[in-house]
């Protein structure tokens, strides 16, 4: 079900935009930094104060931060006027690199602390990630970028059924641990909403890198939305179940966040920041 969402979202890329991506390097760098460097260092530092370093807690928040970019941060940079093309081609760039990615930084921040199958993590992740990112995007050529508007009626409904299903099956899996350890949520939930929030904040700070708005948009929501589901996947597959609960939580979390951080950016575009960052008029940034 997994490698299926992953090939319905593929389907919306394709090779040009892809290379598209590459020829806007700061953005990529941006993006990378914020959600796979930055991010899993603070989330790390913040578990271990609270839970020490061996928790599978703090498994969960850095699993959280190393799993590839969200398909659903397309929505949201979509209606806040970011740049689609750009989003969908580092969400399928991130999936394509996440074999390596995440085996590497687990082993980064745990090494021998966790036992950790890498070679079997990475030939699961070419399976359920890597392959089914390349057949959609070769699937969309083929059909000469068509074939997610012919398949919508039966890919659209059926992949929102399969992610359902994943997320359900994962959270029953580990509903008698978060009962049994119900006392821990007191800090986890909080310590959850504070990575969220800081996720999105990381990518919003790119104002002061980026001027254009529309790169803005796009690297806030970047660093904000996980695949949560993947990370679910792959928690309950290879660590403790513990490890689950921040991903679970982030789930009901993330969401909500994006709101707000669809608030801010609507703030920040009639800021005085704003102006004095750029000194060009909203219309003339959107061009693309």
């Amino acid at each position: 079900m997994f490698a299926y969402l992953t090939f319905v979202m593929a389907t919306g890329c394709s090779w040009s935009q892809i290379k598209q991506a590459f020829r806007m390097p700061i953005p990529m760098l941006l993006i990378f930094t914020a959600a796979h460097i930055i991010a899993p260092i603070v989330s790390y530092a913040l578990g271990s104060a609270f839970f020490g370093a061996q928790s599978p807690y703090v498994v969960g928040f850095v699993l959280f931060t190393v799993i590839p970019l969200g398909v659903s941060s397309v929505i949201w940079i979509g209606l806040s006027k970011g740049s689609v093309p750009l989003a969908l081609s580092m969400i399928v760039i991130d999936s394509a690199l996440s074999p390596f990615v995440i085996p590497f930084e687990v082993s980064v921040f745990f090494g021998a602390e966790v036992d950790f199958d890498h070679l079997k993590v990475m030939m699961d992740l070419i399976k359920i990630i890597v392959v089914p990112t390349v057949l959609g995007v070769i699937v969309n050529e083929l059909s000469r970028q068509r074939f997610k508007e012919w398949s919508a009626p039966f890919c659209a409904p059926s992949s929102k059924v399969a992610m359902v299903t994943v997320v359900a099956i994962n959270a029953a899996a580990i509903q008698p641990y978060v009962i049994q350890m119900k006392h821990d949520m007191v800090v986890v939930i909080p310590l959850v909403v504070l990575m969220v929030i800081f996720c999105y904040l990381i990518g919003f700070a790119s104002m002061f890198v980026m001027k254009r708005h529309d790169i803005v948009v796009t690297v806030a929501y970047s660093s904000g939305m996980r695949n949560i589901s993947l990370g679910l996947v792959l928690a309950l597959a290879y660590f403790e179940p513990l490890t689950a609960v921040p991903v679970v939580l982030s789930i009901l979390i993330q969401q909500p966040f994006a709101t707000l951080n669809f608030w801010c950016l609507k703030k920040y575009e009639k800021s005085r920041i704003y102006k004095k960052l750029t000194g060009i008029p909203p219309a003339e940034q959107l061009r693309y």
